[in-house]
């Protein structure tokens, strides 16, 4: 690190202006949060892996922001260059530069990976002390990343309508009735899921994301999309031939936005002297259509750089609700996906469980005995990254599979407590039969994307730990059950997973609930169930996703966290105050949940006779997919609880 740093340092130092401190976003062109090898500038200048996170290097310092999902990953792969700067705990990094770097100060940033609500937030902050904000004339850790990754080279791939649900003309007929009705002539796309979803396609560039690299502009009377034209098979290039979506050069992008903002940009599918038809009945002034429409989220800021800030609409972009709410195939796609995910975790649980029992002398997932501390031979012990290859293997034998939907997290004991954990190969823990195991996994299937974690322990768990994963459980049933009016955002809604963690005075430093995609991200906005003032921007609607995850992590100990995906549907209440309508949540994931864990004493009535019916219905949705072996097994594991009165 002390080499690409001293590098860093001198490329600074030459820069025309001279900078005096360098940031590196973890995002890549289309602010993403998962990206390719090649885009993990953050990662490599710091030697932090986590999805999230800023690095920031001045003449003397390097530090480095990331949120507490991170906290204790960052802390073990920073080394001593490196200070750690806790996100709601220390000063945010705009704060941070405009107070402590000196008046004048020039901040380089390579304007393609940062968006514009953050490049106009810290233009705001740099302004007190005459600091600004300079974009790199080229991307400087790329100067000096000798092995670089080289660009992916995946083709382009038509997601079939059996699976979208809707074509594209639909799309692009709503897409634009939204541009009339905010008068504005045209939208540049830049979030690759939106990409991906508007026109029906998929592809592989980014590992755990079915997206390809590519930017999309639609404008009243034409579409384009930005992809290296070599990823474009014949049949690809028909397919947008016949939408007529003109497909030019990924580079072309930047070039395209300045015409576009000049009212140059025009399409091969569409004369420049024909009059668009989505403009001919706008009874609006035409300074007034002149407007482009860009979310500053997504949107980089070199893009927006080339265009007239004045004639520009800055709001979120209208195909982030859109892809929110699912059509009835996504709804159903996403349904037959889960079905097939929660087989193969449950055949992973009673694989696992066989095996620690028969390798490690564990009492096993249905009884509370300590192990009899058998230990395998080197080529048969079980560790996080073998097991859970295990899962990735039962998953892969399942219809429409495509692949993980992120690393999985597959955690024993202290390292359950690292929320993201990402095992290694090399440095990975071996199983224990005395520890919590965590398990946060998902995959991609062609008409779903899952998400599912559940904790487990194969010896006796300690009462602290059946009072922790007990009052998860708790949250977690609390916000699943939840009946709410129409109009309430996560924000609202996330005291309901964690009342009964602060019961005991303890909380977790993550979101509670993230929407899911359509085989697309398994990250998807814009809305969230979560502490963060941005989960009031969004009210859940019916047909949205969401994941409910409460969790709880005891540095050094033990995580747990549990986690289903929930569909909003419309409720049927007795009453209808105000006439706003209600909504419930519906669960699609199906795998049970570990009573050795549970306290049930500490369990009411209604959170009983929930776990006993989720538990019936878990055993009669999975079991066509169930062997003998595995059926006895998911029929004790579902068995019904009571409590002794």
């Amino acid at each position: 690190m002390s080499e690409i740093l001293s590098s860093l340092r001198s490329l600074m130092a030459s820069h025309s202006p001279p900078l005096d401190a360098l940031v590196v976003p973890s995002e890549d062109y289309h602010q993403s949060e998962y990206v390719s090898a090649r885009d993990k500038r953050r990662e490599f200048v710091s030697g932090f892996t986590g999805s999230a996170g800023l690095a920031l290097i001045t003449k003397t310092e390097a530090r480095l922001w990331t949120d507490g999902r991170y906290f204790l990953q960052a802390m073990q792969q920073l080394s001593n260059e490196w200070t750690l700067m806790r996100m709601g705990e220390d000063p945010l990094v705009e704060v941070w530069m405009s107070e402590n770097l000196p008046e004048e100060a020039n901040i380089g940033v390579d304007s393609w990976c940062v968006s514009v609500d953050t490049a106009n937030r810290w233009g705001k902050s740099f302004a007190k002390k005459s600091q600004k904000l300079i974009p790199t004339t080229t991307d400087l850790v790329d100067q000096v990343w000798k092995n670089r990754p080289a660009s992916e080279m995946c083709p382009v791939i038509v997601h079939p309508l059996e699976f979208a649900g809707r074509s594209v003309s639909e799309k692009l007929e709503d897409l634009r009735a939204k541009l009339k009705q905010e008068s504005a002539r045209g939208l540049v796309i830049a979030a690759l899921d939106e990409v991906a979803w508007l026109y029906n396609i998929r592809g592989t560039d980014v590992a755990y994301c079915p997206v390809v690299h590519a930017f999309a502009i639609v404008t009243t009377d034409s579409a384009f999309l930005y992809v290296d034209k070599k990823k474009v098979s014949d049949e690809a290039s028909a397919y947008f031939k016949g939408l007529s979506v003109e497909v030019r050069e990924y580079t072309d992008v930047i070039s395209d936005v300045s015409l576009l903002a000049s009212d140059r940009l025009f399409s091969s599918f569409v004369s420049k002297t024909a009059q668009p038809e989505a403009t001919k009945d706008m009874e609006i002034d035409s300074e007034q259509t002149d407007r482009l429409w860009v979310d500053p989220a997504s949107c980089c800021y070199a893009l927006y750089s080339k265009l007239d800030a004045d004639k520009v609409l800055l709001q979120p972009s209208p195909l982030s609700l859109s892809k929110a709410l699912k059509n009835p195939v996504e709804l159903e796609g996403l349904k037959k996906a889960h079905v097939r995910d929660g087989a193969a975790v449950v055949q992973y649980l009673v694989w696992l469980d066989k095996q620690m029992q028969e390798l490690y002398g564990a009492s096993g997932y249905f009884l509370e005995a300590e192990a009899n501390k058998k230990k395998p031979t080197e080529t048969s012990k079980l560790t996080e990254v073998t097991v859970s290859d295990k899962l990735e293997s039962l998953r892969a034998a399942k219809e429409h599979f495509r692949g993980l939907s992120f690393p999985t997290i597959s955690s024993v004991g202290s390292n359950a407590a690292i929320i993201h954990y990402s095992p290694e190969p090399e440095a990975c823990a071996e199983m224990d039969p005395d520890k919590i195991y965590l398990c946060d996994s998902g995959a991609q299937y062609l008409d779903g994307t899952t998400d599912i974690t559940r904790t487990v322990h194969f010896g006796k768990p300690s009462a602290h730990e059946k009072d922790c994963y007990t009052a998860v459980l708790k949250g977690h049933v609390a916000l699943g059950n939840a009946r709410f009016p129409k109009g309430t955002n996560g924000y609202t809604l996330d005291i309901l997973a964690r009342a009964p963690l602060w019961k005991y005075g303890l909380d977790y430093r993550h979101g509670t609930g993230h929407g899911v995609g359509s085989y697309l991200f398994v990250h998807e906005g814009p809305h969230q169930v979560s502490f963060r003032p941005s989960a009031r921007n969004v009210p859940l609607q019916a047909t949205m996703t969401v994941t409910d995850e409460p969790g709880y992590y005891e540095d050094g100990n033990f995580g747990i966290r549990l986690e289903n995906v929930l569909v909003v549907n419309d409720a049927e209440t007795e009453f209808n105050f105000g006439e706003k309508g209600y909504l419930q949540f519906e669960h699609i994931t199906w795998a049970p949940y570990q009573v050795k864990l549970i306290d049930l004493d500490q369990l009411t009535r209604e959170e009983i006779d929930w776990l006993n019916t989720y538990h019936l219905k878990c055993k009669d949705i999975l079991a066509p997919f169930m062997n003998q072996t595995e059926m006895e097994w998911l029929k004790k594991a579902t068995e019904p609880v009571c409590v002794s009165v």
